[in-house]
């Protein structure tokens, strides 16, 4: 259905996960923005779970090799697809007034709000934005552009991504190296068609869009995550917790699917008699642990199924989909979910 010509910083299948496995010591995985994701296989009538491709920074290339319908959601970006001048119906190229030069690493002239631009008569280059379905055909190049804000994006196509499942889940895991590799260049990519999994995908979709995602960080302005107080909070105290909620934070560079590294001036500090590390306990994804340093860590998909350190609080489950967005640098401020 498509070949891979190039993958951006990183692109992993992922579909609702393997939950359930925490006793085998397997996390449950799967799309770390889980609402972008079900936006995604939404728009192209999939079932919910159906897999999808996981991006992070854009950068994705595809040679489409038949025709398909597909959606791409998450961080706003723009998607280019190429296509012979001379393509399916004879679609003719006709210049129009450049908007930007932000098109494919194929050297395709420069793209158009109205989605058609031409290139010495060859080729035509359309630009969709995200969180719409649209159909490519065959001989088409589909190119993912860096996102203008937010980190990750999902491309979900009609019947969704065939892999082999494991332990019941197509989704790649960075941690334990569980499930599908990262997609790489020259691999080739199919759809899912099993008899069970075309009859899953659905009815037709009954939208060509949907709203732009509102949980994307925008520049400058803190991201607000939503924290429950966890099942060690009594360790940090009232200061502790207020510490947490006060303090100005930046995500760190070293962060990614397992969890998001957060970096401040002030640290969060536990009780004199709170300080050292606690027997190996389970871990939940958005759990907000709290190591030494006083530097907490954001746990997403990924998340190791144990930990030694307190867990002070738990995001909500659309703050950590708002986390998994968050690039670095991006600064964030917490908000007790109960006041």
């Amino acid at each position: 259905m498509f070949e891979v010509l190039r993958t951006g910083p990183l692109a992993l299948l992922q579909d609702a996960g393997r939950p359930g496995h925490a006793h085998l010591g397997v996390t449950a995985s799967g799309a770390a923005d889980r609402g972008s994701f079900a936006a995604a296989n939404r728009l192209v009538g999939n079932r919910p779970g159906a897999a999808a491709i996981e991006t992070v920074f854009g950068g994705l290339e595809l040679r489409v090799l038949r025709t398909a319908l597909v959606a791409v959601t998450g961080a706003p970006a723009t998607v280019f697809v190429t296509r012979p001048a001379c393509g399916p119906f004879g679609l003719p190229a006709h210049p129009v007034a450049p908007l930007n030069g932000a098109g494919p690493s194929t050297g395709a002239g420069p793209t158009t709000e109205a989605g058609l631009t031409a290139e010495t008569g060859r080729t035509a280059v359309f630009a969709h934005p995200t969180d719409r379905s649209f159909v490519v055909f065959a001989g088409d190049t589909l190119h993912l552009g860096p996102p203008d804000r937010g980190l990750r994006n999902y491309l979900a196509v009609r019947s969704g991504f065939a892999a082999a499942p494991t332990l019941g889940s197509r989704s790649t895991d960075v941690l334990s190296g569980l499930g599908p590799p990262p997609l790489a260049q020259g691999m080739l990519l199919e759809t899912a068609h099993d008899v069970a999994a075309a009859h899953a995908s659905g009815s037709w979709p009954a939208a060509d869009f949907v709203r732009p995602a509102t949980h994307i960080p925008r520049a400058g302005e803190p991201l607000r995550l939503s924290v429950l107080r966890g099942p060690r909070d009594d360790r940090f105290g009232d200061a502790g917790w207020r510490a947490l909620l006060d303090a100005p934070w930046t995500t760190g560079s070293a962060s990614n699917r397992v969890g998001v590294r957060l970096e401040s001036p002030i640290a969060v500090e536990p009780l004199p008699d709170g300080a050292g590390e606690l027997p190996s306990e389970g871990m939940v994804a958005g759990a907000l642990q709290v190591p030494p340093n006083g530097q907490p860590v954001v746990f997403l998909r990924d998340h190791p199924v144990t930990g030694g350190y307190p867990v002070i609080g738990v995001l909500t489950e659309a703050s950590v989909d708002r986390a998994a967005q968050l690039r670095p640098g991006d600064p964030v401020r917490f908000v007790d979910r109960t006041e």
